[in-house]
């Protein structure tokens, strides 16, 4: 005859718990660093559309002035809050990037990048993209594969 005690208790035991808590321990890792990468990923988005803004602007620019801005090959600096004014083109406060701009009559070179030391995903990576007058958008260094 069963007891009343043991049709009362009713739980997991703790052997059962544990198997739970490990199962959940290996999908976290698996899942960790995917979402770290789709994170950079996304962040990387803004360094592109704003690079080739710049290029669309630095186009305009030189019809109108027969040079790529600044035009006599100096380096222009805009961090995030700041805006290379003759081209139209602000850097929005969160941005993710500084961005720099190079150009005199016959090129130019916008670069963008992580304007954190510690890169998009807190390491030492930095992320690096550029674009030329051609339109070439590269990047120079990926933080998105460490």
């Amino acid at each position: 005859m069963e007891s009343r005690r043991d049709w009362d208790e009713k739980g997991f035991t703790l052997i059962e718990l544990m198997i739970v808590v490990v199962i959940i321990a290996i999908l976290a890792a698996m899942a960790i660093p995917r979402f770290m990468r789709a994170s950079v990923k996304s962040k990387q988005t803004e360094a592109k559309l704003v690079l080739k803004q710049i290029y669309t602007m630095q186009r305009a620019y030189r019809q109108e002035n027969d040079t790529y801005y600044p035009g006599d090959g100096s380096v222009v600096v805009a961090q995030p809050g700041e805006s290379f004014d003759p081209l139209y083109v602000e850097i929005m406060t969160p941005a993710y990037y500084s961005y720099s701009v190079t150009g005199d009559a016959t090129s130019f070179t916008a670069t963008a990048g992580s304007k954190s030391a510690t890169g998009l995903d807190d390491d030492a990576t930095l992320d690096v993209w550029t674009i030329d007058q051609t339109g070439n958008l590269t990047c120079v260094t990926d933080d998105s594969k460490d």
